[in-house]
């Protein structure tokens, strides 16, 4: 059950930062100040997207909450770290992003990790 709870919560994360990138980039920049809030509020209301991102974001949430009450702590966190791994793919994949040797280390490392709380 713990492994479907890591499953069902990357996978909604995974989900929602995509849509939430591809939109804001559409979007384009946004001030911080007041005027710069009303008009990111119009913008989210305006895009079905960011909406859905916002759904998922929630499954993602309620199904760690899930997590850390059927596992422990230490292992719930380490686990969730594989939308790392999934969100740098996709988004070379689908969003067209360079991704770095550096980059490519560290999720390497991120999944050494995984693999080590698996066994």
């Amino acid at each position: 059950m713990k492994w479907a709870l890591v499953g069902i919560n990357i996978l909604a994360t995974v989900v929602s930062d995509l849509l939430q990138s591809h939109e804001l980039k559409q979007a384009g920049a946004q001030s911080v100040d007041a005027r710069g809030l009303v008009r990111l509020l119009r913008i989210i209301a305006a895009r079905r997207y960011l909406i859905l991102s916002i759904v998922f974001l929630a499954v993602s949430f309620f199904a760690f909450m899930a997590l850390v009450q059927s596992a422990p702590l230490s292992f719930a966190v380490p686990a969730s770290a594989g939308s790392f791994l999934l969100e740098t793919v996709l988004a070379r994949l689908v969003l067209k992003e360079r991704i770095g040797g550096r980059r490519a280390a560290g999720n390497l490392l991120v999944l050494a990790g995984i693999l080590l709380l698996a066994r």
